[in-house]
């Protein structure tokens, strides 16, 4: 028996794809995972700016820390505080960065202020000294500056206290 298949022209024809649509996708996939990679990036940015602040921050305390257990004597004698000043608020590496500024003035009423700066090299230099630091109170104020990676803007990071002479416990 001599059986004749018919078939059209489009069932007998391959199934697949150009390489229009190919290229499409292609494309199409290599903008999805570049996006991602961008959006990866700019999270691990900002990971790395609030590591910053946070370090920023965490050097501002200790050198408040560091200044509040002197005895009330050593943090009016600005060779005490200079020669403090000379090593860093903590080893972290951004500690060593960054630039700190010790403003210390009598409380409540000022008659100038004994002010020190350390910059990124480690130099310390004593940029003014107050008249009168009084017996009893002292404000002490701690700023440290640095050039943010993310954008390159200067940050500032500070806190201030009131030191009273008294009797360490």
């Amino acid at each position: 028996m001599n059986t004749k298949l018919n078939r059209s022209p489009a069932q007998g024809t391959e199934q697949g794809t150009t390489l229009v649509e190919v290229m499409v996708t292609a494309v199409l996939v290599a903008v999805f995972f570049a996006s991602i990679f961008e959006l990866n990036a700019m999270c691990l940015r900002f990971i790395d700016a609030s590591k910053e602040s946070l370090a920023a921050l965490q050097s501002v305390q200790d050198r408040s820390e560091t200044l509040r257990n002197l005895s009330f004597s050593d943090l009016t004698n600005t060779a005490v505080v200079q020669n403090l000043m000379a090593t860093a608020a903590n080893p972290a590496p951004f500690s060593q960065k960054a630039t700190e500024v010790v403003k210390i003035s009598k409380y409540p009423t000022p008659n100038g202020v004994t002010q020190f700066t350390r910059s990124s090299g480690g130099t310390v230099v004593n940029d003014s000294v107050a008249t009168d630091l009084g017996t009893q109170l002292v404000k002490v104020d701690i700023a440290v500056s640095w050039t943010m990676t993310l954008g390159g803007r200067a940050r500032t990071e500070q806190t201030s206290s009131i030191v009273s002479n008294g009797t360490k416990k």
